[in-house]
């Protein structure tokens, strides 16, 4: 496993990331005694970082970590969320954030996490996240209860924002660094090197749009993206490469990334992207793919509030 560090918080992370979202059945229903295993595996194989949140399977996805984790959490780094707790669910205030996370901690076994985030705060006020929410996240880090305060988000401009306020010691954006869309780059890592903010990346298959198995019906991209990532799926195919593994590749080997969020919940996906680490992407075959992709480069979605939007982005595509 390669490690690196977390911006300025002093922890070294695997440079894969393991995704919990799939123990809430967010991607299909996951086998418990399975994702149990694939937790204690990706823990034998070097993997120290876990990322869950309440909003997995409504609480489901932290109750089946928090079980796995018995025995093993001081093995690890753990990251969870707050402020998003259904669909349409928010509730960023002091006081939800407070008792969000002494409900997380029951759930996941634990007196502590490591890394606390602020969840899609694209459908926050921006206010309310800088004057209340991240101040109150701070209070708990001074309790001890959390090590540090973190945000996530799919529009990078808001990220940018709240990273140039000093205010967060890790940045989390999803689908912003990948085949289809390399964006993060621009945007948002040269404020994260700048200030020392860890970055994570999630998504790097695109939520699941670079594999054989296809984008799910609630992805929101815009349905041109869809058929380049299909071609792009094919023409690896007929060449004797899995798509999903170019594309894991190439989001590992970007440096600036502490660790890459990948959703697991079988042994066999653990196996798989650890043998990834450190086995560069074919570069002709990556030239040939992001070809493919290229005239979708980059296109965002609306996602969140109309005043938290990229620049430029598309509006969503209608759920099937």
């Amino acid at each position: 496993m390669i490690y690196r560090e977390l911006g300025k918080t002093g922890l070294r992370v695997s440079i894969i990331g393991f995704g919990a979202a799939p123990l809430g059945d967010e991607y299909g229903q996951a086998d418990p005694a399975e994702a149990e295993r694939a937790v204690r595996a990706a823990i034998e194989r070097g993997i120290n970082y876990f990322d869950v949140s309440p909003f997995y399977g409504l609480t489901l996805a932290e109750t089946r970590l928090g079980r796995a984790l018995t025995g093993c959490r001081h093995k690890i780094i753990l990251a969870t969320k707050v402020g998003r707790y259904g669909l349409d669910d928010f509730d960023f205030s002091a006081r939800r954030i407070v008792r969000s996370v002494e409900e997380s901690l029951v759930r996941l076994r634990t007196d502590y996490v490591d890394v606390l985030q602020a969840h899609d705060i694209e459908f926050a006020d921006r206010q309310q996240i800088i004057c209340e929410t991240l101040p109150a996240m701070h209070r708990l880090k001074e309790t001890g209860k959390i090590r540090f305060v973190g945000a996530t988000a799919y529009p990078l401009h808001l990220l940018k924002a709240v990273a140039e306020l000093g205010a967060v010691d890790t940045i989390m954006s999803y689908c912003r660094y990948n085949l289809m869309d390399t964006s993060m780059h621009e945007v948002l890592t040269p404020v994260a090197r700048q200030r020392g903010i860890g970055l994570i990346n999630a998504s790097p298959l695109h939520m699941s749009a670079l594999t054989d198995k296809g984008e799910p019906g609630w992805h929101p991209a815009p349905e041109r993206v869809f058929d380049m990532a299909r071609q792009a799926v094919e023409y690896c195919r007929e060449r004797g490469a899995d798509c999903a593994e170019l594309a894991l590749q190439f989001a590992l080997a970007y440096p600036d990334v502490a660790t890459t969020l990948v959703g697991m919940s079988k042994v066999r996906h653990v196996d798989r992207n650890v043998r990834l680490v450190d086995t560069p992407p074919d570069p002709q075959l990556l030239a040939e793919v992001l070809a493919i992709i290229k005239p979708v480069a980059n296109t965002a979605w609306e996602e969140g509030l109309p005043q938290n939007y990229d620049p430029g982005a598309q509006p969503q595509r209608p759920w099937r």
